[in-house]
């Protein structure tokens, strides 16, 4: 292993990465960060491969990013090889919560491609503006028009796959002037289920979902801005075939209101100048609802229905002083989870058995955060970060408290924790060479279900849960490294994270425990380990070799042990892309291929085994072209040509991938 890690170290020190040039004459502070770019509704079709694809599938576009797939609808994303209990995802700066205790339900779920514009991925600590975290931040931003004289203008788009024969069909009905802007936004999935490259179906793989979007702006004068949005989301008869349950209930009700103030001078006294002020307060609440009755053999049934609640705000000033671009943001929200499970015995004339899963545990987070982004020179930049936050935990339900306190007896029914964060980068480019440097720390606190969960089956190791409220804060030194260079035909971009977790949450089997669920191994008590290591590399490279052809590549690296060098769970094996893109004038044609190498440092322990390499074959091609005031964009495409069999690192239990997939997007706009 330590022959592979220098061997990585080295092919790392030797390339380079990709810098945005920045004109010699201005003093611009440099960002860390990456941004994946979804489209507005009217250049969608024209930037990606498979524009009505999902938003786990655009999000697996970042070498940053993984996602653990558990059936055909919501994944969960991993940033930095860290799932969503040390990682940060906000749509639009909003703190969203899931309400099911298995994860199927990330915030990802209830957003859908066509209303969003752009996916802002920061890595470690550049990514604590919204709350704490250990691995990164995902911000969701969706369309806006602005003010403008566009007047209105309307889309329809649909789209089939016939691998799980998927209907898609969307539309969107926008108005902009100069003081008024409003954006609507419908869009309609239904699968069924999907079959694998033995040409297997995979049973309850289906999935129904509905997405609603709508935002609106005003112009109150010439420099303040008053904006409401609102998502409805529902999927109804999800199919999870990597998990004993299925869902027969998933919907979010997401709403804000911001207002946002520019200056018109900016000029607050010499040198000091508030560039914006935007103020945002926003409610959401989430239902979720497990189901198993669509299960042909069942020990005992279950209903497992959750609810999450979450009201917050955040009021974000950014200015100028001298050289220094600075950015304070008070942020707060206050969140209800609650989930239940009831069993009912084949015996009518038995009990029914009750109990909270997730203890009716409120939680109210308050924090600041401070920004400076120092423009050293027209080719150097350096930024300093730093938040303080208090986070409070209360169990409210009795009945809850008093089924944690046999594990527990001297458990209070709160606990108040203070979480801290700092970071620093350094970036320099000169002639397209780029270099950077980070050193960041970093807290967060127990996730309810690490904290508070009562009896969690997780059928990837067969083992009940139970949280334990006295856990300690998990903590992170993380350092990152970059180098690059670019011209006008190529570039190459390396970057490179490291990062100590002290006191690392996991799962312990306690032998003095009985499991709750029919054929678990055992229980497992949430602990903390004394530390684990987390290395991520990847290199993305880019040749243009002419108007008309651009190739890209991508190569990521991931390493993770605990203190006693132990596998960490789900680190990807060596994986890889490449693709060969043609566009001429109104045509364009993508042939990629992408793999995993062979899964050798797969953890037993969590319940992973070895999974075998794989590569596959996508190719798809687009035209766009009008008639009258219509424009029209056609692409379609073939996925996994050869229909090959394979299932990832990162599919719980082995669930395995699509088999070949023909799929066919239309959009018009008028």
């Amino acid at each position: 292993m330590k022959n592979v890690i220098i061997s990585i170290s080295c092919f790392l020190v030797f390339s380079v990465i990709f810098a945005q040039e920045k004109p010699a004459d201005t003093l611009t502070p440099k960002e860390l960060k990456e941004v994946i770019v979804i489209g507005k509704k009217a250049q969608l079709y024209q930037k990606q491969a498979k524009p009505l694809a999902s938003i786990d599938e655009y999000l697996q576009q970042s070498t940053k990013v993984d996602m653990i797939r558990r059936g055909s609808y919501a994944w969960e994303p991993m940033i930095n090889s860290m799932t969503t209990e040390r990682t940060l995802v906000t749509i639009d700066g909003m703190r969203v919560f899931g309400a099911c205790t298995d994860k199927m339900d990330p915030i990802t779920s209830y957003v859908e491609v066509s209303n969003l514009s752009e996916a802002t991925i920061k890595s470690g600590q550049q990514g604590s503006c919204h709350g704490s975290t250990i691995g990164g931040s995902i911000d969701l931003q969706r369309n806006r028009s602005g003010f403008s004289d566009l007047g209105w203008n309307a889309s329809m788009n649909t789209g089939f796959e016939t691998n799980s024969q998927q209907k898609i069909l969307g539309s969107a009905v926008n108005y902009a002037d100069s003081s008024f802007y409003v954006d609507t936004d419908f869009m309609f999935r239904d699968a069924g289920n999907y079959t694998d490259g033995n040409g297997q179906e995979v049973l309850f793989s289906q999935f129904r979902k509905f997405n609603v979007s709508a935002t609106s702006g005003v112009s109150l004068t010439e420099n303040k801005l008053l904006e409401g949005s609102i998502i409805y989301d529902k999927a109804t008869d999800v199919g999870y075939p990597a998990l004993p349950m299925d869902v027969s209930l998933a919907e979010a009700l997401i709403t804000s209101l911001k207002y946002e103030y520019v200056p018109k001078s900016g000029m607050i006294a010499s040198n000091l100048a508030m560039t914006n002020w935007e103020t945002k307060i926003y409610y959401n609440t989430i239902t979720h609802k497990m189901d198993d009755t669509k299960r042909p053999s069942v020990p005992i049934h279950m209903d497992m229905p959750g609810w999450s609640d979450t009201f917050g705000f955040y009021s974000k000033v950014k200015g100028i002083f001298k050289s220094h671009h600075f950015v304070a943001d008070l942020n707060s929200f206050y969140n209800r989870s609650v989930a239940e499970m009831t069993m009912y015995p084949a015996d009518s004339n038995e009990k029914l058995m009750f109990m909270y899963t997730w203890p009716d545990v409120k939680t109210f987070y308050s924090a600041l955060f401070l920004e400076d982004n120092l423009a050293l020179n027209d080719r150097s930049s350096l930024k300093f970060s730093g938040s303080l936050a208090n986070h409070f935990n209360e169990v409210a339900s009795q009945l809850g408290l008093e089924s944690l306190q046999i594990f527990y007896p001297d458990m209070k029914d709160s606990k108040t924790r203070i979480l801290k964060s700092i970071s620093s980068n350094y970036l320099f480019d000169k002639n397209g060479f780029s270099y950077g440097f980070g050193l960041a720390y970093g807290e967060r606190a127990p996730s309810v279900s690490e904290g508070y969960g009562f009896y969690l089956f997780n059928s990837f190791d067969r083992y009940d849960y139970i949280g334990n409220p006295g856990l300690r804060n998990e903590n992170s030194m993380e350092g990152n490294v970059s180098v690059g260079y670019k011209t006008q035909k190529w570039s190459a971009k390396m970057s490179s994270s490291y990062f100590h977790v002290s006191n690392y949450i996991v799962g312990k089997p306690d032998e003095t425990l009985v499991p709750m669920t029919i054929g678990a191994s055992g229980v497992k008590i949430y602990t903390a380990l004394d530390y684990a290591t987390i290395f991520n590399a990847d290199l993305n490279l880019e040749y243009q070799f002419s108007t008309d052809w651009r190739w890209k590549g991508q190569l990521v690296y991931s390493y993770g042990k605990d203190f006693e060098d132990k596998n960490l769970p789900f680190i990807s094996p060596l994986r890889y892309s490449s693709s060969l893109n043609f566009k001429k004038h109104n045509f364009s044609s993508e042939i990629a291929v992408q793999g995993n190498a062979t899964q050798t440092q797969y953890s037993p322990f969590y319940g992973e085994d070895r999974t075998p390499s794989y590569a596959i074959l996508n190719f798809d091609a687009g035209y766009s072209f009008a008639f009258y005031k219509v424009k029209c964009s056609v692409k379609a495409g073939i996925e996994n040509i050869f229909d090959t069999y394979y299932s990832t690192f990162s599919d719980w239990n082995n669930i395995p991938r699509k088999g070949r997939n023909s799929f066919l997007n239309v959009a018009f706009g008028f």
